[in-house]
């Protein structure tokens, strides 16, 4: 049984940092791309950070510029993104999901989702 568990959120002031944390199970971590979503009130889910499987290597929304570090551990099954310079507008859920690559518009599980809030 897949299991996703974010970790991490909470209310941050603008430009500030939090670390989001995603644990693992159920599954051969090592073989799958993981990704971070965010939904906001009102809009649609939308991509933060995927890292691959293969090399680590990530692809990231227009509005990350550069202030998200998605980072996956497979010795622990754990994948973290850490954001920095939050603005209000980076409030939102944020969910964790596994994908078999990460240009795939298919997400195979998705976590319970943490709630971030920047206040400005």
């Amino acid at each position: 049984q897949v299991q996703l568990v974010e970790s991490g959120g909470g209310l941050v002031q603008s430009g500030g940092s939090l670390t989001l944390s995603c644990a693992a199970s159920g599954f051969a971590f090592a073989d799958y791309s993981m990704a971070w979503f965010r939904q906001a009130p009102g809009k649609e889910r939308e991509l933060v950070s995927c890292v691959s499987s293969d090399d680590g290597s990530t692809r990231e929304g227009d509005f990350v510029k550069g202030r998200f570090t998605n980072t996956r551990d497979n010795s622990k099954n754990t994948v973290s993104l850490k954001m920095n310079s939050l603005q209000p507008e980076d409030s939102a859920i944020y969910y964790c999901a596994r994908r078999y690559y990460c240009p795939s518009h298919v997400s195979l599980d998705w976590g319970q989702g943490t709630q971030i809030t920047v206040s400005s």
